[in-house]
């Protein structure tokens, strides 16, 4: 039998032992415990007032019917109509005109600005240099195929390249040479775009692309390989390959040809929007 008596400043235990080492049986303070009580009956009320627990399609609303997107539309509403009057003067001004309004010009560029990132960094790249050799132009050259003056900008980004889906989408397309020209014939027209160019290439060669290249090419490139920019067709004779100057690019090219795709914005973007954005391309050093 234990000789263990308890003392009076003891605390009591709990009766349980584990290999001789009691429990003793020490009460949580009472603010700690009326603490922890008053946080569950926040809780419960919390989940019974505000938006709580998520259905199918969207959580219970609570009684006070607070939402946080009612909150963030009703602020982008609030800018929104704050916006209303310069972008009501932005869609009924001539779109080269917007530049020599200062109020309207400062709107533009920087409503144009985020237009952009949200929308047209994506293939662009953030500072719109494109992404070379992969089909995304830089917007920063004076390279435009389908023209680079503020109304063609315009128009390119209303309705697209080569999409389907709207009517007034710009449109052209290279064959496929592949399947028209031999293999040793696309040898050749690929050594004479590289020689106006003026890249390295093989003269032998070149001398009988000429041939190839007036009897295929000209029609959309020109004589003398400038291009046509307002069908799309690149000027060959710069530095500026859309999809890679390299034989195996340009090879690549001939035989499957190219169709790249821009989507058209105007069913996305507000009018105003579009001419923003324009605006804000167009006054980045590119363009006319």
């Amino acid at each position: 039998m234990s000789t263990d008596k308890k003392q009076p400043d003891e605390v009591e235990t709990t009766g349980h032992s584990w290999d001789g080492i009691q429990e003793y049986n020490n009460p949580l303070p009472r603010w700690w415990l009326y603490s922890f009580y008053a946080c569950i009956v926040y809780a419960l009320l919390y989940m019974v007032a505000y938006p709580a627990w998520p259905l199918v399609k969207q959580a219970t609303p609570g009684l006070l019917g607070y939402s946080t997107r009612a909150n963030v539309a009703a602020e982008i509403q609030r800018f929104d109509d704050m916006n209303a009057p310069i972008e009501a003067k932005l869609v009924q001004a001539e779109l080269t005109e917007i530049s020599a309004d200062p109020d309207m010009m400062n709107y533009s560029v920087n409503a144009g600005a985020a237009v952009f990132q949200t929308w047209c960094a994506q293939c662009h790249g953030s500072g719109a240099a494109g992404v070379q050799a992969s089909g995304y132009p830089n917007l920063l050259d004076d390279d435009w195929l389908w023209g680079g003056a503020i109304e063609d900008i315009h128009l390119t980004i209303s309705h697209g390249i080569r999409n389907e889906q709207d009517e007034d989408a710009r449109y052209s397309e290279m064959p496929a040479f592949g399947e028209i020209l031999e293999e040793e014939e696309i040898a050749q027209v690929v050594q004479y775009v590289r020689k106006l160019s003026n890249q390295d290439h093989d003269a032998a060669l070149a001398t009988s692309g000429e041939t190839v290249y007036l009897d295929n090419c000209a029609a959309c490139h020109m004589d003398e390989g400038t291009g046509d920019r307002f069908q799309g067709a690149p000027n060959l004779t710069d530095a500026i390959w859309l999809y890679g100057g390299s034989d195996e690019a340009i090879t690549y090219t001939v035989e499957n040809a190219r169709f790249g795709v821009m989507p058209n914005w105007n069913t996305r973007l507000s009018e105003a929007e579009i001419r923003a954005v324009s605006t804000y391309v167009h006054q980045l050093g590119g363009g006319e």
